[in-house]
């Protein structure tokens, strides 16, 4: 049917607009997403990529993406008087700015109870049917880790491409790595660093290949960086596929048309798990609706696909969890029981414990210590580049406090200022966390307390120091701790959702590594290694991408919120002594807000026993719930959505988590939340229920308390009551009581966490 004189007449208009816009005083193009409601396209073009370019593109722009799996839109380099017409177009739901984004960043797999030929690792045939989508620099796919020595024929049902470009053939494409993409449009043509970068798949940063070998690398004898971290590196689902898309490029980031680009084409390859260890900017405060990955990933989940994200690198700050969205699966990090210790000893006979990747040898005739933030300003106690004096510095142990510029530049900094060492000391705000690096000079790292008093030393003149380096020490106790920079709750912007969701194994993970840069990440590192040892929320993403693929495996009925459900209600709590997992930071005991559900138990999680599953509509009811308009869920949903006129509670979101938020009233208080349980085990099974809240003046109660479950009934429902008398009611000094509520069979433990506490938001 042809379209109506009146939509023909709109569509002259807005095009004689967009090319004769009024002048506008700042005017420099820009990239920018548009979001569109596909019902608009007239008939009279036969695709929406016609419609766009004759009717809502201004000659001579074209679009640099077309979207048309996650939602409907384009992306486009537009001056902003341009998009800001565009954006009163009827059929446009959002003009989204672009945006850069930064990346987030073996025996972790039988930490988190995986065993060879047993449990989950077995019975999934180690994830061999499933695809993971890894969102990332790319891939430097001749290292082992992606080898395809006996395995199978690629699924039939995977429908995606191997992009070739400079340094990167298709044919190195195989049953391993089945795809490979990249996306570069949004970046502008002097942002990449060419002599720097491929414009292929191929990773010149080091990162991607490290998380894609996380999730999926195959089994690696004989890996090590330089000796640490000696012995058979493996990813967590060692026989699943990989499809690798580039999305971010070395020193120029990840823009959010390239990222949204990414999950689009995953989507429509077909991957079954997505990885992606982004996230930042102003992500973590931004509406679902302005977030492209909370957008993306939204599309990806509701066709079944499950998203692993990163939940950031800025804690232990409160409120640094980036990566907010429900329907996202959002990763902090914890340690594992391996380290890399070192030996500080100062010439006043002290000995200090330290970490570092170094590979050279020791340092052992005691040199000069000293600290130039003594005398030269912030700056230079940072050694940032160009603030050290050479003639204070040369031949000496330089002192440098953390923060600022990456840990391993710092060491840079001083070796071309003539240093010959570096301590690299903790501020307050980093607490104990310590972080070894593969550094290009003998260096170590100190926790806060002990920093200070080594700059106390190094400032009061003559003082030497000297430093050993003791290689890997494994079975160390106490394990997991929640790393210090691990992303915390609780959320800036869904306070009703508990993230993190959970922590993984996500400090000095070995994993393999590009062959284009030293494993200091640094330009005049030349040294060439296969394997690296990061530490960072990225290493934690992965891991729950590859657990996830495990159980995809297994379970292939299972929907995406039906894993993360497994996955949160099997989670540890207590470390490798049988204690409550503790705070890298502060040695305390760690929170849910902090850890979430706990750190990831691949023992269990096979068989969780319940689930709390969600659908689609479940999201878009919660939406609704917390305020959202229907315009703004339609951006996210990609199809149109009316709210009922009585919003539904967000109190009965069927997540695996429970946040209780009173509001500032007196006298009593009371919360209620509605969910409901899936049976995934023995058909007759009865489950009783335990709910704990540790503070005073709060109660918890469960109705019913008992779940019967039968071949007929395989999904009941229950309500969690927590009530409080404000005037009794006592919370801890970060303002949250916690507790547990746990289903129990006598055979299965099904637990989620209870936070308590007070209104952050109005």
């Amino acid at each position: 049917m042809a379209p109506s004189l009146p939509i023909l007449l709109l569509l002259l208009l807005l095009l004689c607009t967009l090319q004769h816009p009024p002048a506008i005083a700042s005017d420099l193009p820009k990239t920018y997403i548009i979001r569109v409601d596909h019902s608009f396209k007239p008939s009279v073009f036969p695709t929406h990529a016609h419609w766009y370019a004759a009717s809502l593109l201004p000659v001579p722009s074209r679009p640099l993406h077309l979207y048309r799996t996650v939602f409907h839109g384009f992306s486009a380099v537009l001056p902003p008087r341009a998009a800001a017409a565009l954006a009163r177009h009827p059929a446009v739901l959002a003009v989204l700015p672009d945006r850069r984004r930064p990346l987030h960043t073996t025996r972790s797999p039988q930490f988190i109870g995986l065993r060879t030929r047993l449990g989950l690792w077995s019975d999934s045939d180690y994830g061999s049917d499933v695809v993971i989508g890894v969102l990332d620099t790319g891939v430097w796919p001749e290292r082992r880790s992606f080898s395809d020595v006996n395995l199978g024929p690629v699924p039939s049902r995977w429908k995606g491409s191997c992009e070739s470009g400079p340094s990167f053939p298709s044919s190195l494409c195989n049953n391993k790595l089945v795809g490979a993409r990249f996306f570069s449009q949004g970046h502008a043509a002097s942002a990449i660093n060419a002599t720097a970068e491929f414009f292929s798949p191929r990773d010149a940063d080091g990162h991607g290949t490290h998380t894609a070998s996380t999730a999926a690398g195959r089994h690696a004898f004989d890996a090590s960086l330089g000796g640490y971290a000696a012995g058979i590196a493996k990813g967590v689902a060692p026989k699943s596929r990989l499809a690798v898309y580039k999305v971010c490029w070395r020193g120029a980031g990840c823009m959010d048309s390239d990222i949204l680009a990414g999950f689009d084409a995953a989507v429509a390859d077909g991957v079954d798990v997505i990885s992606v260890s982004i996230g930042g900017g102003d992500g973590g405060a931004a509406p679902f609706y302005l977030d492209p990955i909370a957008i993306g990933s939204f599309g990806a989940t509701a066709r079944g696909v499950f998203v692993s994200s990163s939940a950031g690198n800025d804690g232990p700050a409160s409120m640094s969890v980036t990566n907010l969205a429900p329907w996202l699966t959002t990763v902090g990090a914890g340690t594992i029981d391996r380290t890399f210790p070192a030996e500080l000893v100062l010439g006043d006979g002290r000995r200090v414990a330290a970490v570092s990747l170094y590979s050279g040898s020791n340092l052992l005739s005691p040199l000069p210590l000293v600290y130039p933030g003594a005398t030269g300003g912030l700056s230079a106690a940072l050694c940032m580049d160009g603030a050290l004096d050479p003639a204070m510095v040369r031949g000496a142990v330089v002192v440098c406090e953390r923060g600022s510029s990456p840990r391993a530049a710092k060491g840079e900094v001083v070796r071309a200022a003539g240093g010959a060492a570096m301590v690299l000391v903790n501020g307050l705000a980093y607490g104990e966390g310590l972080i070894a690096d593969a550094h290009v000079l003998p260096a170590c790292a100190v926790g806060a307390d002990e920093g200070g008093a080594v700059k106390a030393y190094a400032s009061a003149g003559n003082a030497t120091a000297s430093i050993v380096f003791l290689g890997t020490e494994i079975g160390v106790k106490p394990a997991p701790l929640v790393a210090s920079f691990s992303g915390r709750g609780p959320s800036g912007l869904a306070q009703g959702v508990l993230k993190p969701d959970l922590v993984a194994p996500g400090v000095n993970i070995l994993a393999a590594w590009t062959a284009a840069v030293g494993p200091s990440g640094l330009a005049g590192d030349d040294r060439v290694t296969e394997f690296n040892v990061l530490s960072g929320t990225s290493m934690a993403c992965p891991h729950v991408a590859g657990a996830a693929a495990l159980l995809k495996s297994a379970h292939p009925s299972w929907s995406p919120a039906a894993v993360r459900s497994a996955l949160m209600t099997t989670a540890a709590v207590e470390d490798n002594r049988r204690l409550p997992l503790a705070d890298e930071a502060t040695a305390r005991p760690a929170t849910a807000l902090d850890f979430g559900a706990g750190l990831v138990n691949l023992d269990r999680a096979m068989d969780p026993g319940l689930v709390y599953d969600l659908r689609t509509r479940d999201y878009v009811e919660f939406l609704c719930a917390v305020g959202y308009e229907p315009k703004p869920i339609e951006v996210i949903a990609h199809e149109p959505v009316a709210c009922p006129e009585e919003r539904p509670a967000a109190e009965n979101f069927n997540y695996p988590s429970f946040s209780v938020l009173f509001d500032g009233g007196a006298g009593n208080l009371s919360k209620s939340f509605a969910r409901r349980v899936k049976n995934v085990g023995k058909p007759d099974s009865v489950y009783r229920a335990e709910a704990r809240v540790f503070a005073k003046g709060v109660e918890v109660r469960v109705k019913p308390g008992k779940l019967v479950f039968s071949p007929g009934v395989t999904e009941l429902g229950f309500v969690l009551s927590v009530s409080a008398d404000a005037r009794a009611m006592k919370l801890g000094d970060d303002g949250a009581a916690f507790g547990f509520l746990s289903w129990s069979d006598g055979e299965h433990l099904v637990r989620s966490p209870i936070v308590v506490s007070r209104m952050l938001i109005s």
